[in-house]
């Protein structure tokens, strides 16, 4: 009888051994060839599961966003408003090695996007999946009287994710970044403007 072969899970195979080579070695390392030897098969097994190299990748970053998304309900948990916004940034921005590599995928795809738009197609929006809890946490800081009540809530979500963004960049193309207690302040100083009370504008978030 021929082998019966799981579609889906040798997929998942391929992402994995796709982002293993990212960790290891770069994104420019993620060849064909690399994910193939990862695996132990040839290059040409590949393709019975993936149209291209393109498609891996963007398998990849979906995948990163989906693990970043669980980390980020798991962390914030019972927490709201600004101890929430800690949470999610410090699962978000490239702190220790495990966020770092998820930025190498990241930024990987969006240098694929930059050619071939289609890419995106079907894929989760970052800015509206992570962009809404910003928001809803926001929105709970200004409740529980941590932030102003005029805060300019879109503006501000827009800041963190553009300095989310920002660091994920840097770090990948190797730009010297603040250690992880000043990006995390970083964040902090952000949101200062808007505390409710003075008294707490010195200081970072709790951080990990």
């Amino acid at each position: 009888m021929p082998k019966i072969v799981d579609h889906d899970q040798r997929r998942r195979e391929i992402v994995d051994a796709f982002l293993t080579v990212v960790g290891r070695d770069g994104p420019a390392a993620a060849t064909s060839r690399a994910i193939a030897a990862e695996l132990g098969v040839g290059a040409g097994a590949l393709w019975h599961y993936f149209d291209s190299l393109d498609a891996v990748f963007s398998a990849a970053y979906q995948r990163v966003l989906e693990r970043t998304t669980a980390r980020i309900l798991a962390a914030t948990g019972d927490r709201r408003g600004l101890a929430a916004i800690d949470a999610t940034m410090c699962e978000i921005l490239p702190l220790v090695r495990g966020t770092l590599a998820e930025a190498q995928v990241v930024v990987g795809f969006w240098g694929r996007v930059a050619i071939n738009r289609q890419l995106l197609t079907g894929l989760t929006d970052v800015a509206v999946l992570w962009g809404d809890q910003l928001r809803r946490h926001v929105e709970e800081a200004v409740e529980d009287g941590e932030l102003v009540p005029h805060v300019p809530t879109d503006s501000l979500v827009e800041v963190l994710l553009c300095l989310s963004i920002g660091h994920q960049v840097h770090a990948v193309v190797g730009t010297p970044l603040p250690d992880a207690d000043r990006r995390l302040g970083l964040v902090a100083d952000c949101l200062a403007p808007w505390r409710a009370t003075a008294g707490v504008l010195s200081g970072h978030p709790t951080g990990r």
